[in-house]
């Protein structure tokens, strides 16, 4: 069965509780692939921002860590929750670590990559925090690259959850 929307997934958060992505149905939903060493980690802070510039207005910014890019996600399920928390003190879901390539991928990211390909139609994912963007009705918008800065997506964001 080839899935509609990402609302048909369930991901398991760093306390390994699992969540229903269904729970989300009706929000405008930031993906990111995230890491605790990585040249882009400050990014955390702007996808902090993000979150409560709009988490009233129906946005959920969801972080999945990944040791797939030059090691940089090393940390234990509690020190990444620890560092997320006293570097950035991110208040979003963070998911237990994953993979976002290759056959031991997440379903949620073979999902969002068939979805919304990169560049030339790739559809690997190159680094951390490659961010998806997706509607309301769970359809993937856009892909942003990591060097895009958060702040940088506001826009998309706006137009999305409309004026209010």
């Amino acid at each position: 069965m080839k899935e509609e929307s990402i609302y048909e997934f369930t991901a398991t958060l760093l306390d390994g509780s699992p969540m229903s992505l269904g729970s989300m149905r009706g929000q405008v939903l930031l993906f990111v692939n995230t890491a605790s060493k990585c040249g882009f980690t400050p990014q955390y802070a702007g996808l902090q921002d993000l979150f409560e510039k709009y988490k009233d207005r129906g946005f959920q910014v969801l972080a999945f860590p990944c040791n797939q890019f030059g090691a940089q996600e090393p940390a234990s399920t509690e020190q990444i929750s620890s560092f997320c928390q006293k570097n950035y003190g991110v208040s979003f879901p963070v998911f237990s670590k994953i993979d976002v390539n290759g056959p031991e991928a997440h379903p949620i990211f073979r999902f969002l990559k068939a979805s919304k390909p990169g560049l030339f139609g790739i559809t690997r994912i190159n680094w951390n925090f490659t961010k998806f963007l997706v509607n309301q009705e769970g359809r993937v918008i856009k892909r942003f690259a990591p060097s895009k800065p958060p702040k940088d997506l506001a826009s998309d964001i706006e137009a999305l959850l409309g004026h209010k």
